[in-house]
């Protein structure tokens, strides 16, 4: 593989920077926008309005396995969007995977209910989940080639976190529009954002605004122009007619490396944003014993599975603060990993979140004084979303430049994917099952996470570092037989 770096070009570049970034990030903001909404509906009222199963903790269950399934669809949709992206072009493709997914999510906001069409309603947002899934399975890789395609020399990295800030914003304007929906609606004590007004009408909210930045996002993509890397590749017939197939023979180990620097950054992600919601809102052992004896309900201490007790609003609003972190530690990597190496710097943040997984015990359990259990909580997720910024920001450009020109879109997507899969998909079921297992501990969900961290790691040794690795010469010297 040569690492010479081509002369900037003298020309203006086809695209605009502004356009570049509106472009690449829009998309990935809708994708974690989307998923922040759906997992708080899918606690706060699908159980209720799509699965009413008379036993809460079914209804949940339910409601999570829909959530789950966009996880299925999403390697499809990497394979199909893939396809089409690496034969005729990113343009297209970014405007059919936005479309689709935007159709869906606003769809979603408005589905009638169980009372209204029975097992109809569960089926229709089970197949707009599963639309949702495959179009985002397209997404990340799309906006992520946008960005560096069109890249100056020496910036690939920097524009590649263009589109990795769609996680903060998207997660940012999600909880701030349940917020303010929570805030501007009368509910019940004690039962925020359940209360009639809600249930009824402003939960669809949040899915009909994605409408706006949908419209945006289409507004930029239709004004793209293709990058000159695709451009070239087109012009000199290398263009591959079953992108998969030569990806799976020719590129089969970058697909692996790919799947495995990614997976700490999944980890890594769910965790600071499912589990840490989950355990930071469970109820302690005394207030779930308090609330039974009031109740006049028998409750078992050695079975009960504890939490630090916060209030939804307040540890969301803890989130947000560290989420902010998460923004700017993913703005500030790209330039490091642009002067330094991708490889050098993930090396040392991966590093880095293996130690953090060894002290959830020390920020995560009940202190004597709330405000000092408070103070360590809202540390942990400042340090947890620092690094999560830190290692997310660089993979815009590490995953797609794994990958020739060719199988460029198909290779990183279907990497970014598949780790999703045995990352996100995984992570908050083994996480709960590590945290009953402890009982009520969070130190083995913190080891998982370790694990996971020493697995990318190895997966980074073994990775060449890319950084002064021209995109066009990657692979140049294959043939084209697929």
């Amino acid at each position: 593989m040569s690492t010479s770096v081509s002369a900037p070009s003298s020309s203006a570049p086809a695209n605009p920077r502004g356009r570049v970034i509106t472009a690449s990030l829009v998309g990935t903001t809708i994708e974690f926008y989307d998923f922040y909404v759906y997992a708080t509906a899918a606690v706060l009222v699908f159980p209720t309005l799509f699965f009413p199963t008379g036993n809460e903790t079914t209804s949940l269950l339910a409601s999570f396995a829909v959530f789950g399934a966009a996880m299925v669809a999403r390697p499809l949709g990497a394979v199909i969007f893939g396809h089409f992206g690496d034969r005729f072009g990113r343009k297209a493709t970014l405007v059919a995977s936005l479309l689709t997914m935007g159709i869906a999510t606003f769809a979603i906001g408005l589905l009638p209910t169980f009372n209204e069409i029975g097992v109809w309603a569960t089926m229709l947002l089970l197949i707009l989940r599963l639309a949702q899934g495959f179009a985002l399975g397209g997404e990340w890789s799309g906006a992520a080639l946008v960005a560096t395609e069109n890249a100056p020399a020496g910036k690939r990295a920097w524009y590649g976190t263009f589109p990795q800030l769609g996680a903060p914003i998207g997660f940012i304007i999600a909880n701030g529009i349940f917020l303010s929906i929570n805030f501007l609606l009368p509910h019940p004590e004690s039962a925020a954002q359940r209360s009639d007004e809600f249930l009824a009408w402003g939960w669809r909210v949040p899915f009909l605004f994605s409408a706006v930045m949908v419209i945006i996002g289409l507004w930029v993509r239709l004004r793209l122009v293709e990058s000159e890397s695709f451009t070239r590749a087109e012009k000199t017939g290398t263009l591959r007619k079953f992108p998969l197939g030569a990806a799976l023979r020719r590129h089969w180990w970058q697909l692996i490396l790919g799947t495995f620097i990614m997976l700490a950054t999944y980890v890594l992600f769910y965790l600071m944003t499912s589990f840490t919601l989950s355990y930071g809102t469970k109820a302690t052992a005394e207030t779930a014993q308090a609330a039974a004896e009031a109740s006049g309900t028998a409750f078992d201490p050695s079975t009960y599975i504890a939490g630090l007790g916060f209030g939804y609003t307040d540890f969301v609003i803890m989130q947000i603060v560290g989420v902010v972190f998460f923004g700017i530690f993913t703005l500030l990597s790209g330039p490091v990993a642009d002067a330094i190496g991708r490889r050098k710097l993930l090396l040392w943040i991966t590093g880095a979140i293996i130690v953090f997984g060894l002290t959830f015990n020390i920020f995560l359990m009940p202190q004597v004084d709330p405000k000092f259990t408070g103070a360590l909580v809202q540390a942990f997720l400042i340090f947890g979303f620092m690094l999560m910024g830190a290692t997310f920001g660089p993979m815009g450009a590490v995953l797609p430049e794994l990958f020739p020109t060719q199988v460029r879109y198909t290779g990183s997507a279907v990497s970014y994917n598949v780790s999703s899969i045995l990352g996100a998909a995984l992570a908050p079921i083994v996480a709960v099952a590590l945290w009953a297992a402890a009982g009520g501990s969070p130190w083995l969900v913190g080891v998982y996470l370790s694990v996971m961290g020493v697995l990318t790691f190895i997966a980074l040794l073994l990775s060449p570092e890319t950084k002064d690795v021209d995109y066009d010469e990657i692979g140049a010297g294959e043939t084209v037989s697929l």
